[in-house]
């Protein structure tokens, strides 16, 4: 009796299989199952809190590369990215700006996103520079501004404005210290990231090629949200 009772189960499942396999194996091909991937697992994107009020970016107001006037006021109703970097930078910049460009490429047609680079040599980087440096990298978007203007205000910007430490430093390379930050404002001006595992926002992306603690590079996250804002 244990034999046939085994021996049906055996059908069943035999039957079951039949059944299933054809219809999971039609899924699978039309891309219906995949793998899960980091994306889905991302939280909506925080506000950087100071003084428990969400923080915007301060006002500014600086010649582009064009020796167009470009003020804060510029970017707003656009998604955009912000860094610190100089045309000389022997180190970090090229990275930077190299990793910069997949954004440019992936966004940069749109009206709605844009990037602010201020130069921290604003003695050496005219708009003249500036516009080369552009050149250079083979920017096309109209909403990608290198700024420069005066050295205390820029200064100021970073490290007071953004939290993002640059420095005049004879000792170093190419004189000048800086963090290979990128920030992240949306559309009415307001700081915004990714929060980390234990529910704090990393605040900044770091704008190298390396991976953090959650497993992706700067530049692969904010490819990420800066598709989110633009959705928002």
């Amino acid at each position: 009796m244990k034999r046939y009772h085994s021996l049906g189960l055996v059908v069943v499942i035999v039957i079951f299989a039949a059944i299933t396999f054809p219809t999971l194996l039609n899924r699978i091909q039309d891309g219906e199952i995949r793998e899960s991937n980091r994306t889905s697992a991302v939280e909506p994107l925080s506000y950087i809190i100071l003084n428990k009020e969400a923080r915007k970016v301060p006002d500014f107001l600086m010649r582009n590369q064009d020796s167009l006037y470009i003020s804060n006021e510029d970017f707003l109703d656009k998604v955009y990215v912000v860094e610190f970097f100089f045309t000389r930078c022997p180190s970090i910049c090229p990275v930077m700006n190299k990793n910069m460009k997949r954004l440019d490429a992936a966004f940069g047609s749109r009206d709605d996103f844009g990037i602010a680079s201020f130069s921290i040599d604003p003695d050496h980087d005219t708009p003249t520079v500036l516009k080369n440096y552009a050149s250079l990298y083979e920017v096309q978007s109209p909403n990608w501004h290198f700024l420069t203007g005066e050295k205390l205000k820029i200064f100021d910007l970073a490290n007071t404005g953004f939290n993002i430490f640059a420095s005049i430093n004879p000792e170093v390379e190419g004189g000048f210290e800086h963090q290979g930050y990128f920030a992240l404002i949306d559309k009415e001006g307001f700081l915004r990231s990714r929060i980390d595992d234990f529910g704090n926002p990393i605040v900044y992306y770091l704008g190298i090629e390396e991976e953090n603690p959650m497993g992706l590079s700067g530049t692969e996250m904010l490819l990420e949200d800066v598709e989110k804002l633009l959705k928002e």
